[in-house]
């Protein structure tokens, strides 16, 4: 049952990103660069300034919502988990090191899909007589869409993002925290997930400020000590570092030199690889980090805009570059054991949870490498978890109301407990589909509000900058 379930999902995972994930973010992210003059470029800066300029780990306390810091935090803790580690290990066993170039192709377009879904999500965000702020896809998507199409539309991405995020993506994000410290540290899985539902539950019950304050401390911190001991594994390979760009760059085009099979195929494989792990980790398209984005305390929707771009370039261009770099320059350069491929022995040796644990290992001690991954990927996708939840209780409040997401809550942390236990496919395959399922609501009402997104871009961006 369980493998005939797999198959299906597998096939309607392939058809959503082989012919119509890839398109439809392509041609999102092109609209708006296009429309608003490359936003990506002409206002990054303003992003970073915004984002630094002020930086600090101790924000003020928010009497509703979030600061515009606490809010990318919260967004960056979304998109930095098991997507920069997992995720695109397994993009590059699978698709090879090229897969990492249709990323950063993915991300770069994805800034200007940020940028225009962090605005909508101001401007279309509700505040109630309690001063209690809603916002998300759901409330742009029905501004987009009048009547019952646009309610059907909120609907379906709300219940996708419930099931994608709230339930199947927290098994994924638990699930490799359960593994890579069973690896690390000899501690059995349920035990860590145990230990999961009781901070997390902890957390939950805080509310909006509660997580807020811990995003905006996680976030930096673990980053930081991830960049430190991905730079420390460059610095002793950098005599490959040449060699391993040029493998992303030959590979996103020339793949089968190293997965094999025709070239067509093989072009295909390494297009989508990238596309659907792109997605996964800097979620841009999605419909996910706005929910963030929408909570902020910002003077226009502008500024917003601006500060979500940098999430997208913190999560891609660094994190998870820096990730990529590390595996192919110790793995798959001339002395590495992926040097042919992911053939023969190497396929008993790593799979996509283990692959960067084995490449800090090459460096660190195995053994060393096991624990800073496995230290690494627990806050990475400890942190995900929490922005992930609060995502899922928006709509769930959207669907139900408020006193449902007591119940949600209940659900979520036994899903996070059963992550840790549960290791197949079948729970990566599914929170894919729906993470898929999900940008085809939200990416139609991107498409339809461009001239919104275009008309605070002209209005507001002088004004702010």
């Amino acid at each position: 049952m369980a493998d005939t379930l797999l198959s299906i999902v597998q096939t309607i995972n392939s058809y959503l990103s082989d012919y119509i994930l890839f398109f439809m973010l392509i041609a999102v992210g092109l609209l708006y660069s296009l429309r608003t003059r490359f936003v990506q470029l002409r206002y990054f800066g303003e992003g970073m300034r915004r984002v630094f300029g002020n930086f600090t780990l101790r924000g003020k306390k928010q009497a509703k919502g979030m600061s515009s810091f606490q809010a990318l935090a919260t967004a960056i803790a979304a998109q930095v988990g098991t997507g920069n580690i997992v995720g695109a290990s397994g993009a590059i066993l699978t698709g090879g090191p090229g897969a990492i170039f249709w990323m950063w192709v993915i991300a770069f377009f994805g800034m200007a899909t940020i940028y225009a879904e962090a605005t909508l999500a101001q401007k279309t965000r509700k505040v109630d007589k309690d001063g209690n702020i809603k916002g998300g896809p759901v409330y742009y998507i029905i501004t987009a869409f009048k009547g019952t199409f646009g309610k059907v539309l909120a609907g379906f991405f709300a219940i996708a993002i419930t099931l994608a995020l709230g339930f199947f993506g927290c098994m994924v994000q638990s699930n490799s925290i359960g593994s890579t410290c069973e690896t690390a540290f000899g501690i059995p899985a349920w035990l860590v997930g145990i230990l999961l539902v009781i901070i997390c539950g902890f957390i939950f019950l805080g509310g909006i400020q509660r997580l807020a304050s811990v995003t905006e401390k996680i976030v930096p911190v673990m980053a930081f000590l991830f960049l430190l001991g991905g730079l420390i594994v460059l610095i002793a390979r950098i005599q490959y570092i040449p060699a391993t760009f040029a493998m992303i760059f030959t590979y996103a085009f020339q793949p089968q030199a190293i997965i094999g099979g025709a070239f067509g195929v093989a072009i295909k494989t390494a297009l989508t690889q990238g596309a659907k792990r792109g997605l996964f980790s800097n979620e841009a398209g999605m419909g996910s980090t706005p929910h963030a984005h929408a909570l902020a305390n910002v003077k226009n929707p502008h500024e917003q805009g601006c500060v979500a771009m940098v999430g997208v370039f913190i999560d891609t261009f660094v994190v998870l570059t820096l990730n990529a770099l590390v595996v192919i320059s110790t793995l798959y350069t001339s002395d590495g054991i992926l040097a042919g491929g992911y053939t023969g022995a190497a396929t008993e040796i790593v799979n996509k949870t283990n692959l960067t644990q084995t490449a800090f290992g090459t460096v660190f001690g195995a053994q060393a490498g096991a624990i800073f991954v496995a230290i690494a990927l627990f806050f990475f996708a400890f942190s995900t978890i929490l922005s992930w939840n609060l995502f899922g209780k928006i709509n769930v409040a959207y669907l139900f109301g408020e006193k449902a997401t007591k119940v949600y809550t209940v659900i979520a942390l036994l899903f996070i407990f059963l992550g840790t236990l549960a290791s197949n496919d079948l729970v990566w395959e599914l929170s894919d589909m729906f993470n898929n399922l999900m940008v085809i609501p939200n990416a139609l009402a991107l498409f339809a509000l461009s001239g919104i997104v275009v008309t605070i871009v002209k209005s507001t961006a002088k004004k702010s900058s």
